[in-house]
């Protein structure tokens, strides 16, 4: 290898670390943002969460490697808990059903059913195909800006972030986390959503795959 091309290979190994680096602090901040702006409206505890008189529900696939997916599991229990207890009278089910055979919002509503929540105060949201769909789609279509997010803390988070950018009074009950050991995977995933999350609405301006008409509840 010539000088010159190992001082190229050099410099070029140089910035592309420094370009890590950056994208590292970047992500790092965006994740400190989105969870420090939102913590005061995320709850743990049913007795301390305010009434909304609508629950948002953010759907997730029903199993998992051929068994049950835990996070849909403890999100269901999570929004019956709440029906029941008067913290909500009216439930969304936001989810992805792009294929024929996979319907997050339909499993959902079916598992609600079957736990006691009456099939009239269920709505279904078949275009929550991002948790920003399911926010904007909330309050743009169903016309809700006072809700309560309902799923696991660290979705809660990126929720509320976006419901508060679009200036809506919403607040969310956090569901119980699976094991560490199952949700690694989810966890390292969410790092990068968080970020995404800053990008689409500070610099992308992205907007719901789908609107449509308004729908009333």
């Amino acid at each position: 290898m010539s000088f010159f091309k190992r001082i190229f290979k050099s410099k070029l190994v140089k910035w592309l670390a420094a370009i890590v680096v950056f994208l590292a602090i970047c992500a790092g901040i965006c994740n400190h943002w989105v969870v420090s702006s939102t913590q005061s409206q995320l709850y743990s505890d049913i007795n301390c969460l305010p009434f909304r008189k609508v629950g948002l529900l953010l759907g997730t696939n029903k199993s998992w490697h051929g068994g049950e997916n835990p996070y849909f599991k403890y999100r269901i229990t999570a929004a019956v808990d709440l029906f029941k207890a008067g913290k909500i009278k009216h439930i969304i089910v936001s989810g992805d059903n792009h294929l024929s055979y996979y319907d997050e919002a339909k499993d959902m509503k079916d598992s609600l059913i079957k736990q006691g929540v009456p099939d009239s105060c269920i709505t279904l949201d078949y275009a929550g195909f991002r948790t920003l769909d399911s926010m904007v789609r909330c309050l743009q279509v169903f016309g809700q800006d006072s809700v309560t997010v309902i799923s696991q803390a660290f979705h809660n988070e990126r929720a509320i972030f976006i419901a508060n950018y679009y200036k809506m009074h919403a607040v969310a009950f956090n569901a119980p986390d699976p094991s560490p050991a199952f949700s690694f995977q989810t966890d390292v995933r969410e790092y990068f959503a968080k970020s995404k999350a800053v990008l689409d609405l500070y610099v992308l301006h992205t907007a719901p795959h789908f609107l449509g008409q308004k729908e009333k509840i």
